[in-house]
């Protein structure tokens, strides 16, 4: 498993009027961590002829974060074959697991926006 990690800091903008990190926030730090954690896994790599679409979240909403927690953020990425590959998430505060979530990314050729087989490069890049 090759873990990526980040730090955050809810800002004001994050708190909905429950006063709490509002469940949209989440997912918005999902594809933050998600291009994050690529650019650092592809950074070596030129002429990139694809990209990544979602086609699936699961979200398991354990516990709350607000104004001013310090929110841990991972992922790694999981089963990957075929056109898929599932992407993990855990964001904590401390000890404490806010959000446990997968992401299913579908890999699709850069210029026809059609899905393309995951070479064993891509392969090689996610799963080292």
């Amino acid at each position: 498993m090759n873990l990526f990690e980040q730090k955050h800091i809810v800002t004001p903008e994050e708190i909905d009027e429950y006063n709490h990190v509002n469940n949209v926030v989440y997912v918005q730090w999902m594809q933050n961590i998600s291009d994050a954690h690529w650019k650092e896994l592809s950074k070596n790599v030129k002429n990139i002829d694809y990209v990544w679409f979602v086609i699936r979240h699961e979200v398991d909403y354990k516990n709350q974060a607000v104004l001013g927690d310090e929110v841990t953020l991972r992922t790694w990425v999981g089963k990957t074959e075929g056109i898929r590959s599932i992407r993990h998430f855990e964001m904590y505060r401390g000890e404490t697991l806010l959000v446990k979530s997968q992401t299913t990314f579908c890999l699709l050729d850069a210029n026809t926006k059609k899905p393309k087989r995951i070479t064993k490069e891509v392969t090689n890049l996610l799963l080292p």
